[in-house]
């Protein structure tokens, strides 16, 4: 990411800080199948029969948890990762600043993805609440993962463009909850170098232990199907600028 870019990153999340003030989110405190002390899932669910009604069932979209002034965000971590973040609301540890991290905000992408959190070093699943404007500076610095789909006209200028971005962007398909991809394309998004330095230190307003909550969920899941099955209540995201949904060609 280049000095200008960074620098109204940079920001666009202190304006989405002073609108999430009083401060960070209080968290529920909780106990975690590992033995991690948690900030307790608290999120509004709704049973995911009842959601899909209101998700497109084709095109590039944002299905998100979010409020007037923020937004959720998802990953998954080993044990270690996760209690330092639960502990102290910043990454550091085990956590790597040299490698690209992936956030993503669909809930069900993100347990597609981790197996629900049955798989090898993604047993805890994080909610990580950011600002808007923060998680809309990082969708306005995306630049896609491959020139094909970046829309550039030229190889040279995708490379360009990645060089002077730390935000990589990747619409895949969406998955139900038994892991079988729809027609629906979920974002995740890349973080690198000076955004990830921002989300992983400074941005993050609350940090949500999700696991007991998968666990679950991931049990009903088994027993009933998704008759029973709840998640947090997700709906169509659209950032604040119209040029910027128009540019990530938003459904």
């Amino acid at each position: 990411m280049g000095r200008s870019s960074l620098s109204r990153l940079r920001a666009r999340s202190a304006a989405g800080r002073q609108q999430s003030q009083g401060g960070r989110h209080q968290p529920a405190q909780g106990c975690h199948p590992c033995g991690i002390a948690s900030n307790a899932m608290h999120l509004a669910t709704e049973g995911y029969t009842e959601q899909i009604v209101h998700w497109p069932a084709d095109g590039r979209h944002i299905l998100a948890h979010y409020d007037a002034h923020t937004i959720i965000v998802y990953q998954a971590y080993r044990p270690s990762i996760a209690e330092y973040v639960l502990k102290h609301g910043v990454f550091g540890q085990d956590f790597s600043f040299t490698r690209m991290s992936w956030i993503k905000p669909n809930f069900l992408w993100m347990m597609y993805r981790c197996g629900w959190a049955t798989k090898a070093n993604q047993q805890v699943v994080l909610g990580l609440r950011l600002s808007r404007p923060f998680f809309d500076a990082v969708l306005a610095q995306a630049v896609a993962s491959s020139w094909e789909a970046s829309g550039l006209h030229n190889r040279d200028d995708w490379t360009a463009a990645v060089a002077a971005s730390d935000v990589r962007l990747q619409w895949d398909p969406d998955h139900d909850p038994k892991g079988r991809p729809v027609r629906r394309r979920a974002i995740q998004l890349g973080l690198r170098g000076g955004a990830l330095e921002a989300f992983a230190k400074r941005e993050l307003l609350e940090v949500i232990d999700m696991t007991e909550f998968v666990v679950a969920q991931r049990t009903v899941l088994n027993r009933t199907g998704v008759s029973e099955l709840r998640m947090p209540v997700e709906r169509r995201y659209l950032p604040s600028a119209p040029s910027l949904a128009q540019r990530l060609q938003l459904g």
